[in-house]
């Protein structure tokens, strides 16, 4: 179950071509548990259609302050009323210069004007009108009158130019929303938590390496989770291209020799340990000084590998006064649950979470996963399949679980 259940978000649509990103913000507010509505200007339905936006929400989408029907309860004013949060996106440079001006010629401005909830924007507009004076003293007043900004980027336009007032992508979005939806968690500095995540490189030589295909996605989605609960989370990074979730300390590394170093220094202090990255199960015997060169006489090339240190196991091994509540994981390709079992056991786990990455939609590289999770009992073990879902969400319904287990 996702942490922000029933939060009800405003989402006002306006006329850009980034619109059509609109229904990729629906989508992922309601994998997070949100309720979604939807209030559209007259121009933003020429980028998108009310159908698609309503079929995503669930909810009827509102078009018009002059609705007979919805306005005969005064329902611009419910609106306001109904909102946690009120989300503009995109925002245009027109409706962020009537905001500013206070306008309430329509039913999103009408209803910005009446609502007293927290309120972010993303503008969305060609570079130069960004760059403009009157929009740039447009924002600083909405500012002021504490809307919050979120963006804009810089890069390719849909009009072929170059530069900022590209509307920052829906996962920033989104996720600037739910930390506002969120209030500061109560710091637990005796919950210390500690997560590996993404891919171990292994050198060849000073130019190649073995690694694998994992993005990093789920051990930083677990992170953040673990953070936003309170607890003090130290992440162990293999290289990956992913900011640093808020409230969480990293190291980075490189090796499955030097993230076992930092598993095994950090984990005796550790309430849980959770083991996301995906270590590279051999390395080279020794790797070469100089680049290897290709031989032109020869069609193969034989490398000798040896085994890597088995970090989760070796964290499961410690004495049980140093050794923390241990959840690992397992990618399979095929007989998912089986193998999560024969691993739980064999590797002396507290949980596991196993998933089949046979999927090009689930898994590495993919912003959704699908897992079974299954863990010891008293009486032996129990499990439960956790169906596709945004990997957010599936992080805080694996840290929930294994903070279930805590003997605490």
């Amino acid at each position: 179950m996702a942490l922000l259940t029933g939060k009800r978000v405003l989402l006002g649509v306006s006329a850009g071509i980034a619109a059509y990103k609109s229904a990729l913000i629906i989508r992922l507010l309601k994998q997070a548990g949100c309720e979604v509505r939807v209030v559209m200007t007259d121009g933003a339905q020429a980028f998108i259609t009310p159908m698609t936006l309503q079929a995503l929400s669930g909810e009827p989408v509102r078009t018009s302050l002059l609705d007979p029907e919805a306005e005969a309860g005064m329902g611009h004013i419910e609106l306001a009323r109904w909102a946690d949060v009120v989300l503009i996106a995109p925002a245009t440079a027109d409706l962020i210069a009537r905001l500013a001006h206070g306008m309430a010629d329509d039913l999103l401005t009408t209803l910005c004007l009446a609502c007293e909830t927290p309120k972010l924007i993303a503008p969305a507009m060609n570079q130069a009108m960004w760059r403009h004076p009157a929009t740039q003293r447009n924002i600083t007043v909405l500012e002021q009158d504490g809307w919050q900004q979120i963006g804009p980027d810089a890069g390719d336009q849909a009009c072929g130019d170059v530069g900022p007032g590209r509307m920052s992508e829906p996962e920033a979005i989104v996720d600037a929303v739910l930390k506002r939806l969120t209030p500061p968690p109560m710091a637990n500095d005796a919950l210390q938590v500690v997560i590996t995540a993404g891919p171990t490189r292994e050198p060849l030589d000073p130019v190649r390496y073995l690694s694998n295909h994992s993005s990093g996605k789920m051990g930083f989605a677990l992170a953040a989770a673990a953070a936003a609960s309170g607890a003090n989370v130290t992440l162990i990074s293999g290289p990956v291209n992913l900011p640093t979730p808020r409230g969480v300390t990293r190291i980075d590394v490189e090796s499955a020799a030097e993230m076992n170093a930092q598993a095994q220094r950090l984990a005796t202090t550790a309430a849980l340990f959770i083991g996301c990255a995906a270590v590279a199960d051999y390395r080279a015997e020794s790797a070469a000084a100089h680049k290897i060169k290709k031989r032109e006489n020869s069609d193969t090339l034989t490398l000798t590998l040896v085994k890597n240190p088995d970090i989760i196991a070796g964290i499961a091994a410690l004495p049980a006064d140093q050794r923390p509540l241990v959840v690992g994981f397992a990618a399979e390709t095929q007989d998912v649950e089986h193998y999560a079992r024969e691993k739980l056991s064999r590797k002396g786990l507290d949980m596991i979470v196993a998933n089949d990455v046979s999927s090009a939609e689930l898994g590495f590289g993919s912003d959704d996963n699908a897992a079974w999770l299954l863990w010891r009992t008293p009486d032996g073990t129990d499990s439960e399949h956790q169906p596709a879902q945004s990997k957010t969400a599936l992080a805080n319904v694996i840290i929930q679980r294994a903070l279930s287990l805590l003997p605490f």
